[in-house]
């Protein structure tokens, strides 16, 4: 095929949550955008290979929890069966439905959606090998670089197909007898819990002394412990050495805390260590964009990188590497190239951990706060004296607010428990706008909700709380 040459107000190359939302922005403010990504609708990891696909496993897997614990509730249920080709087709049946959606909404706004793979030949042009085999050059004034991670490997220990990552994971190909998941955070915990629920044996092995290390332990001990349950194992401050594909399985070597070696028997493995960014192959040293030691591409507030006509979003820039970050990113980005103040500096950022229980944060930690020697006060209220908990039988919740202890202005929330990844917004705005701890006990909550955990939190700093007996005020 011959090549074909395109011009081009902005050019986005990436799809995801953060591309598209750049390449929607730009066309809602009238701009000529062209969006380009190897899929053949918008939507990145995210939608194809990451939270949906994940979160829709996630929804199988607790309807299965809540089927196991029905006669709690005096609720008698038969005996369940998992048809794993319907799990598999009604995952990717959201998949299909969000994807469609979102190149819907393209075709709408008249955006020109490129299906291949862009590259640039210099600060000003992209070259853009497409799926059908053709070629085009794209010529654009500014450009927005939003490509994106993908699950670290670790060559030694990608020794058979039975080795996965998050990607071959979330295909569920079948449900192994015994899994190993090496790696404590967020994307091992929510698919051991996936696979846990339809039927694997699965053992965690975690480097670090605490499962989830970004968030508050207080937080995390109700997950740890419905984990306990649920799991095989969890090995903690112990070490993987060496995984050795033989017959009959997988054989993994590994150091425990106390120094010892020991080796057991896994069918599949998944190596779920983190993430890292891609840059290979998008020609980006064609630029002046400069990429720093951790592979990250280095941008200013307002999303530029060193080369004034292209900007760059999400995970290529560092952490967090979360959906929603990238998609705010890309609104500034957009806004600068339009010519509007507009700068990135978010006072809190939102991290949903999305097991069951659900663990969600944002702001400072309070072991942030301890290692930064910032002067804190923390706030709790157990969601055991919680009447909207204890309806649904899930009591071992925790809202926790981080507050100055001199005028209660909330510097952080942390919250595990049902619903927290929706709870969590209201913290995150509380934030954002400076709110001091009396805004939240004087905001009126409807009864009986999960919300009102927050509420009686913030009472507390006055040394009150209508449900729990805290802390009197001096």
């Amino acid at each position: 095929m011959s090549e074909k040459q395109e011009v081009t107000d902005v050019a986005v190359i990436g799809a995801g949550p953060g591309g598209y939302a750049a390449a929607f922005h730009a066309a809602d403010l009238g701009m000529n955008v062209t969006l380009i990504d190897p899929e053949p609708n918008p939507g990145g990891v995210c939608l194809y290979r990451g939270c949906i696909p994940s979160k829709a496993l996630l929804h199988v897997a607790s309807f299965i929890e809540e089927i196991e614990h029905a006669a709690e509730f005096g609720v008698t249920v038969g005996e369940v069966k998992i048809d794993l080709d319907k799990v598999r087709a009604y995952k990717e049946r959201v998949v299909d439905k969000l994807t469609e959606g979102v190149g819907q909404l393209c075709k709408q706004r008249k955006i020109n959606y490129l299906q291949g793979r862009a590259k640039f030949d210099h600060a000003k042009q992209l070259s853009v090998e497409m799926a059908d085999g053709g070629q085009r050059t794209v010529a654009f004034e500014h450009a927005i670089l939003a490509t994106g991670a993908r699950p670290v490997r670790i060559p030694a220990f990608m020794v058979s197909p039975r080795v996965m990552t998050s990607r071959e994971a979330l295909d569920l190909e079948d449900v192994p007898e015994r899994l190993m998941i090496l790696g404590g955070g967020y994307i091992g915990l929510e698919l051991g819990q996936v696979y846990a629920a339809l039927g694997s044996r699965v053992t965690v092995i975690e480097m670090l002394p605490n499962l989830l290390p970004g968030a508050d332990q207080d937080l995390v001990e109700p997950l740890a412990r419905q984990l306990a349950s649920s799991f095989d194992a969890i090995l903690l401050e112990s070490k993987v050495i060496e995984i050795r594909d033989e017959k009959g399985g997988l054989h993994v070597r590994f150091e425990t805390k106390d120094g010892k070696q020991e080796e057991l028997k896994f069918d599949k493995v998944l190596v779920a260590v983190g993430r890292e960014p891609v840059l290979g192959g998008t020609g980006i040293e064609m630029t002046g964009a400069v990429v720093n030691e951790q592979g990250f591409v280095e941008v200013d507030a307002q999303m530029r990188t060193a080369e004034p006509s292209v900007f760059a979003i999400g995970d290529i820039v560092g952490q967090p590497m979360l959906a929603h970050k990238a998609s705010h990113e890309a609104i500034v980005a957009v806004e600068v190239i339009a010519g509007k103040k507009s700068v990135f500096d978010p006072r809190a950022i939102p991290a949903v951990v999305f097991t069951h229980p659900e663990v969600a944060w944002c702001g400072l930690t309070e072991s942030e706060a301890k290692e930064r020697g910032v002067a804190y006060e923390a706030l709790k209220f157990p969601w055991a004296a919680s009447g909207r908990a204890s309806t649904f039988g899930k009591n071992d919740g925790l809202t926790k607010l981080i507050v100055n202890p001199e005028d209660g202005r909330i510097l952080g929330v942390g919250i595990t428990g049902v619903g927290a990844g929706e709870l969590i917004a209201q913290g995150v705005q509380a934030i954002e706008m400076g709110a001091v701890a009396e805004d939240l006990a004087y905001t009126i909550h409807a009864h009986p909700t999960l919300s009102e955990t927050m509420m009686e939190a913030a009472e507390s700093f006055a040394g009150h709380s209508t449900h729990f007996m805290g802390r009197k005020k001096e």
